[in-house]
């Protein structure tokens, strides 16, 4: 195989890793959008687009980023310590129970699913992966020797579209006015990538209280559209 086709075969499984079709939920969340609609906290486009550039600099780039490098480094060297010590740590940083059930369920979902591609060694590892969907979908783009960067990217982008998409059901926005946003937002990637690459461990960490009160506020929201 050349290597122009071993690449192709690797941005078409990313692609692959980051549809929305994929089986794990991902659409079924907000990820505190509703709450934050329902408080005014977000009423147009423009808030939408500060709320989620928030969440890429702080979250994205401090947290979730920089801990699927380190998952992604140490299954490529079979380090399940290592594995175990990431996932714990980001467990502990999400900051309500919706968004650890959010995390935890689309972690198994995502396990089965290695495991039903047959990926070596899914099987094994599904007790460590099934904790959550980073740590998956980190053993994917290992597997299938996606690069770090590339991987990094794709998880940033299918988060990103998520979270638009959601914007687009829950406000006045038209399909091409929640596009023209998602276009703008994902011109911040590449910075988000550069930071979460060179952050060294003891900085791994975010600080988003307005997230964690949306979050824990839309448990309890007396009519919701997305899954607590």
């Amino acid at each position: 195989m050349s290597m122009v086709d071993e690449d192709s075969a690797a941005l078409l499984r990313l692609l692959h890793l980051a549809s929305p079709s994929l089986p794990v939920g991902g659409f079924t969340y907000s990820q505190g959008i509703e709450w934050a609609v329902e408080a005014t906290w977000i009423r147009a486009a423009d808030d939408l687009e500060d709320w989620i550039t928030d969440q890429l600099q702080e979250t994205l780039a401090h947290f979730d980023l920089p801990l699927l490098l380190r998952m992604q480094a140490a299954i490529l060297v079979d380090d399940m310590v290592g594995l175990t010590h990431w996932i714990d740590w980001l467990l502990a940083g999400r900051d309500s129970a919706e968004l650890r059930r959010e995390e935890s369920l689309r972690g198994r979902a995502l396990a089965d699913l290695l495991v039903a591609w047959e990926l070596p060694d899914a099987d094994r590892a599904r007790a460590h992966l099934a904790r959550c969907q980073v740590a998956g979908f980190a053993f994917a783009a290992a597997r299938w020797e996606i690069t770090p960067r590339a991987a990094a990217a794709g998880y940033a982008w299918s988060w990103l579209e998520n979270l638009v998409l959601a914007g687009v059901k829950l406000l006045p926005l038209g399909q091409t006015q929640g596009q023209q946003v998602l276009v703008r937002l994902a011109q911040r990637i590449p910075a988000v990538l550069d930071t979460a690459a060179a952050l060294p461990d003891h900085s791994i960490g975010a600080s988003t209280p307005a997230l964690a009160i949306a979050s824990a506020a839309h448990e309890s929201q007396y009519t919701r559209l997305f899954r607590s």
